[in-house]
């Protein structure tokens, strides 16, 4: 008999922000049916005598306590003893996280891992949305500073992003092309996303969760007075939204692709009704802004699907 225990690959809790964190708030619910949640870093994860093992602590997680957090007991526990094992530290896509999919690649057919691994690996974040340009803002994805000097020529006003960041972390606002500016974010960041600039951003972005191939639910983020980055982490003010039949559309569109990639969990955005290019499949982010927002609780409906 598999034992109650959800494990949670994640960023260590004390980096966690109580009022807005997605995997506290998923564990908080789990915690109601009496699982015990397994916590650890992915520095932490290892094969050892053909096993894979992660040494880290149980932890219980209250809203009620200004701790939000309780380390119950560290251990080393064998992974495959985990009724679900949640993948939820944030990107950078680097080595180490390449590393920790092909570890838990090994033992995805004991125990299941959301999102799957062999599937976040392949899912790129923005490269993914390259299928569903036809309902992006124009956006090219390259090195090239030739490229990106002819984009500029004809968008005038361009956003720039790594391919491989998150959070709104070093996404930039220009205005015009300088070759100094260009060649130093591309020797920092390699391939890099340009994106035509869509002024409405001041008016909020819409965030777009999926689960399982549908969708169910969705939040709208206001930027703060005199910024173009929609993430709350950045400030943003989160508000109730409804979805246009075009965003409706879209959202269904890829919340089916990404069921057919084993994707089980992700959050797309909308700009002005077009798709931004996010694809979020790593640890997307949320649903506590919508339950504080709505009272709609998609932790319960992320276990109910999972039919735990």
């Amino acid at each position: 008999m598999i034992n109650k225990i959800i494990a949670i690959q994640g960023n260590h809790p004390s980096k966690l922000n109580l009022k807005t964190d997605t995997s506290i708030f998923l564990a908080n619910e789990i915690q109601k049916k009496d699982y015990k949640i397994f916590y650890y870093d992915p520095k932490n994860l290892s094969i050892v005598n053909s096993k894979v093992v992660a040494t880290g602590y149980f932890i219980r997680f209250d809203y009620n306590n200004k701790n939000f957090y309780k380390i119950l007991n560290k251990r080393k526990l064998n992974l495959t003893k985990c009724k679900f094992i949640l993948i939820r530290q944030d990107p950078p896509f680097n080595l180490e996280y390449i590393s920790s999919t092909y570890i838990l690649e090994t033992i995805k057919n004991k125990v299941k891992v959301i999102n799957d691994p062999t599937s976040i690996r392949n899912v790129s974040e923005k490269l993914y949305s390259v299928k569903y340009q036809k309902f992006m803002p124009n956006t090219i994805f390259t090195q090239s500073l030739d490229e990106i000097k002819n984009f500029f020529k004809s968008h005038k006003r361009v956003i720039i992003k790594p391919i491989h960041s998150y959070s709104g972390n070093n996404i930039k606002l220009l205005n015009k092309f300088s070759y100094k500016i260009i060649k130093k974010y591309i020797k920092k960041h390699d391939y890099i996303m340009c994106q035509k600039y869509l002024p409405k951003i001041y008016k909020g972005d819409k965030r777009v969760f999926l689960m399982n191939g549908k969708i169910v639910g969705a939040i709208s983020r206001i930027p703060k007075k005199g910024s173009f980055l929609s993430n709350l982490s950045k400030g943003a003010k989160p508000i109730n939204t409804k979805l246009t039949k075009t965003e409706k559309k879209i959202s269904n569109l890829i919340a089916k692709d990404l069921k057919k990639e084993k994707i089980f969990f992700a959050g797309i955005d909308f700009i002005d009704q077009k798709l931004n290019g996010d694809i979020n499949v790593t640890s997307p982010t949320g649903l506590k802004t919508l339950y504080d927002l709505s009272g709609i609780n998609l932790a319960k409906t992320f276990w109910e699907k999972l039919k735990i």
